[in-house]
């Protein structure tokens, strides 16, 4: 059977500003109405896959969960990382689940990033049958895609000579220089590693087993100390804390004597940088590709995305600008691999711009930051149907609440009560209260903080249907 594991713990700084720690890439539609995540997740219709295995991180558990329910997709399970360590450990993690699922011995493993784009879904498809024919003879496989032109961001896989369609592997290539990249890709022997692989569960382990003992170690220990929480498994953390941190290239592939690769035409890309994402959507007569609420005047080559405001230009040039709701980029095409030194300059300065947006997602729906000031904050929250906020307080602030569409069912101490729309109530400092939306339209409030101290971390939940603590996004 083959099984689906997703690898969904990017972070996406180069993709900043609409790429952020808590919302990165592959949560993002970025070259269609659907996102990345699920995307990856329905170019596997018509291969006879099962449900997939999501590895994620703490912050973006709910997120998945929601993207998949958005596209009917029921996962086998969704695996939380409580800390990085790299693809090796989550695919042994993800290899050991599918060994406890109905397909058992006879699970293989489709392993691929949630954040990477294929144009020619049947190219993908029939190379996957291609690597299936090499996993079920044993051999471990991975994809390296046919290069279009010379890249210095890429690793390369130097395939041995062989009667293909899947070839022995000579050796992996960091990523190299811009005169060897040249090299390898006019002597037709190099390809890109895309980091997509093939195989059995089983063999998997075997090998890591034989390579890496220690990490197949941590990563049994993490899963069989594992707890369930809600739909997601959550991982021993002292174990996996303990796990080396390696690549599935480094720890297994680069070592096993079965390592074959497919190659792979199906226009991919790994969206790593703006420049990238320009590269891989249709442009228009003047060569710019534009999203959202854009005016050009004599621009050309641009990349110009706006999500919230009027982007307008004049006279520009092979340029990069993306506006959000709190955020704006501007950056030469060639600059733009840079944007993660930004970020970086930003998280030293402890700005939030990194982590969230202005616009910030929960499991019951969104809150957006409207506006702010001394000893005051203002906030939109949007309430899902059926959703509710937990039963929380706080230390420093009070609340008033206006309900702008929708029906609210409200908890103030020992009181509850409903609000309809034009309605509001006030939240004294202390006072236990919740936010729950009993209708079936999505509920907006206004939100008018007060007091002292406004912090996210100001709050002291009770009760809560999506196993959150004060700390818990």
């Amino acid at each position: 059977m083959l099984i689906p594991v997703i690898l969904s713990g990017g972070a996406g700084t180069r993709l900043w500003p609409l790429s952020r720690e808590h919302h990165p890439k592959q949560f993002l539609p970025l070259v269609g109405e659907q996102t990345m995540l699920q995307d990856t997740v329905q170019r596997l219709e018509g291969l006879g896959a099962g449900g997939p295995i999501v590895v994620c991180n703490e912050h973006h558990r709910f997120m998945v969960a929601e993207q998949l329910r958005q596209i009917d997709v029921a996962p086998m399970a969704i695996v939380l990382e409580p800390v990085g360590r790299n693809t090796a450990p989550a695919v042994a993690i993800a290899a050991m689940t599918a060994l406890q699922s109905e397909a058992g011995e006879a699970a293989m493993l489709l392993v691929l990033p949630a954040d990477h784009l294929l144009r020619d879904v049947k190219a993908f498809r029939a190379a996957v049958q291609t690597g299936l024919f090499a996993a079920h003879a044993g051999k471990l496989v991975t994809f390296g895609v046919v290069p279009t032109q010379p890249e210095t961001g890429y690793g390369y896989i130097r395939r041995a000579p062989g009667t293909g369609p899947a070839y022995p592997i000579a050796e992996f290539v960091e990523k190299p220089d811009a005169e060897s990249a040249a090299r390898y890709v006019a002597s037709g022997d190099y390809l890109w590693n895309s980091g997509m692989f093939l195989f059995g569960a089983r063999r998997f382990l075997d090998e890591l087993a034989k390579f890496a003992p220690a990490m197949l170690e941590a990563t049994a220990a993490a899963l069989a100390g594992a707890k369930r929480d809600l739909d997601f498994t959550r991982l021993a953390q002292a174990d996996f804390a303990r796990c080396p941190s390696d690549s599935i290239d480094y720890s297994v592939m680069e070592k096993t004597r079965d390592a074959v690769v497919v190659p792979l035409d199906a226009g991919w890309s790994d969206v790593g940088s703006w420049s990238a994402l320009h590269d891989s959507v249709e442009a228009d007569t003047s060569g710019n590709v534009t999203r959202g609420d854009v005016v050009t005047e004599d621009s050309s080559g641009c990349y110009l995305y706006s999500t919230h405001r009027l982007v307008a230009t004049v006279g520009l040039q092979d340029h990069v600008v993306v506006e959000t709701k709190d955020a704006v980029l501007v950056a030469p095409k060639s600059r733009v691999q840079d944007v993660k030194h930004l970020v970086a300059q930003l998280k030293a300065d402890g700005r939030s711009e990194p982590s969230l947006h202005r616009e910030v997602l929960r499991p019951w729906g969104s809150y957006d930051s409207i506006d702010s000031g001394q000893r005051f904050q203002v906030k939109r929250l949007t309430v899902k149907p059926g959703a509710q906020l937990s039963l929380q307080m706080h230390h420093h602030r009070a609340e008033h609440w206006i309900v702008v569409s929708g029906t609210a069912r409200i908890t103030c101490d020992e009181r509850v009560f409903l609000l309809s729309e034009n309605e509001s109530t006030y939240i004294p400092v202390g006072a236990k209260h919740r936010i729950e939306n009993p209708g079936r339209v999505p509920l907006h409030i206004v939100e008018v903080q007060s007091g002292a101290y406004l912090g996210e971390d100001d709050i002291v939940r009770f009760e809560d249907n999506y196993g959150r603590d004060s700390t818990d996004s």
